[in-house]
C-alpha cells in the first residue's frame, strides 16, 4: 500500500517541477508552508530541498511576504507593543569596512528617533557582527522582547538577536554552512519588524532583491520602507558610489538616485577592522572622511524615509547637522 503524501510534500513539488510546470508559491501557500516550518511538522529532507529550490529560483516578493506573515504569527509578543519610529535589520556583517552604520543609528536615537534593531551573526565566517560591535560600544543587548521594549524606553534604542525573535529562525539561517548557501531566510529575517515600526529600511548586497524587499513591503502594508545596495549587505550608504533607493510610502512606490559623496571610486579594505576607532571618531579623537561620510550619508536616507525632510539636499544638510552637533560624550542615548 502506498504511503500518503506528506502534507508539506505539495510545497516542495509546487517548486520541483522543472522548468515548465515549477512557480512561485502565493503569499497563503508561502504563509502555511512557513508556518508548518516554524511548527517543526516539516522533515529534515523536505526543508533542505524546500530552501534549495527557492534559493535557485531566487524568492518571489509574494513568497517572502506569506514567510513573513507565518513568522509574524508565530512570535509571542509583548503588551503593550512598544512603537518604535524605526526597524533597522542588521544581518549581514561586515568584512571591508567598520561598521559605521551603527555610530548612524546611534545618532537617530539621541536625536530622539526610536530605533529597534534586529540581527544574527556567526554565519559566514570572517565578518564582524552587530552584536559584538554594540557590546564593544557599551549597548545593552536585549534576551527577550520585553526586554528589548524596556531598552527603548530607556534609551531609544534596543538590539533583539534574531534567537529571542524566533529559535526556529536563527537555526535556519545557520543551516548556511551545511547547506552552502544562503536561504531565503535571510530575506524574510530582515523584513520581520516585530514591533511594526512604521518606517523600515533595508539594507542588501544583491542589486537584484531590492525590488523583492521593495514588493514585499508593498504586499504586507509596510507604510514606510526603504531599500538601497549597502556596503557588505547591511543599511550603509557607500559614500564614493551614486546610491539607488527604493522607496515605500503609504502604498506608492518611488526610486531615489543619490549622488555619491566622496571622489574616489573605491575605499581600499581595512587592513584591521579596529572597532575602537568608532569611539574614537564619536568623540572627536579621530578623523575619518570615508566614515564620516558613511555615517552621515545613511543618516540622511533614514531621515528622509522618516519624512523629516522633503529633499535629498534638505536630508543631507539635517543630517551633517546633527552630525557635527552630536554630544560627543557618550553614544549611548540613556546616558
Amino acid at each position: 500500500m502506498m504511503p500518503s503524501p506528506h502534507p508539506f510534500a505539495r510545497f516542495v513539488q509546487i517548486l520541483g517541477r522543472g522548468k515548465s510546470l515549477t512557480r512561485a508559491l502565493t503569499v497563503e501557500e508561502a504563509q502555511e508552508a512557513m508556518s508548518m516550518i516554524l511548527a517543526g511538522k516539516v522533515l529534515p529532507e523536505q526543508l533542505g530541498a524546500f530552501l534549495m529550490l527557492l534559493r535557485v529560483k531566487e524568492e518571489s516578493p509574494e513568497e517572502i511576504a506569506g514567510f513573513v506573515r507565518a513568522a509574524r504569527e508565530a512570535m509571542a509578543l509583548p503588551s503593550p507593543l512598544p512603537q518604535p519610529d524605526l526597524d533597522w535589520s542588521s544581518y549581514a556583517g561586515k568584512r571591508r569596512q567598520l561598521p559605521w552604520f551603527i555610530l548612524a543609528a546611534a545618532l537617530l536615537a539621541r536625536n530622539g528617533f526610536s530605533v529597534f534593531m534586529h540581527g544574527t551573526e556567526g554565519h559566514t565566517p570572517g565578518r564582524v557582527y552587530t552584536r559584538e560591535v554594540l557590546a564593544r560600544l557599551g549597548f545593552p543587548i536585549a534576551s527577550s522582547f520585553s526586554e528589548a521594549a524596556a531598552h527603548l524606553g530607556q534609551r531609544n534604542f534596543a538590539y533583539l538577536p534574531l534567537e529571542h525573535i524566533s529559535a526556529e529562525l536563527a537555526r535556519l539561517i545557520n543551516l548556511r554552512p551545511i547547506l552552502g548557501l544562503r536561504s531565503p531566510v535571510h530575506t524574510l529575517s530582515r523584513m520581520l519588524n516585530p514591533f511594526a515600526a512604521p518606517v523600515m529600511l533595508q539594507g542588501i548586497f544583491h542589486p537584484g532583491y531590492m525590488e523583492i524587499h521593495q514588493k514585499a513591503a508593498l504586499l504586507l502594508g509596510q507604510p514606510h520602507m526603504a531599500v538601497f545596495r549597502g556596503e557588505g549587505g547591511e543599511i550603509e550608504r557607500r559614500p564614493n558610489k551614486p546610491c539607488e533607493v527604493l522607496t515605500v510610502h503609504q502604498g506608492a512606490t518611488a526610486e531615489e538616485r543619490w549622488p555619491a559623496l566622496l571622489p574616489e571610486p573605491r575605499q581600499p579594505a581595512e587592513d584591521e577592522m579596529d572597532l575602537g576607532r568608532l569611539l574614537a571618531l564619536w568623540r572627536g579623537d579621530a578623523t575619518d572622511e570615508y566614515g564620516e561620510a558613511a555615517i552621515w550619508g545613511t543618516l540622511a536616507i533614514a531621515l528622509k524615509a522618516l519624512g523629516r525632510a522633503d529633499s535629498q539636499e534638505d536630508a543631507q544638510i539635517l543630517a551633517q547637522n546633527q552630525w557635527a552637533d552630536r554630544d560627543r560624550t557618550s553614544l549611548d542615548a540613556a546616558a
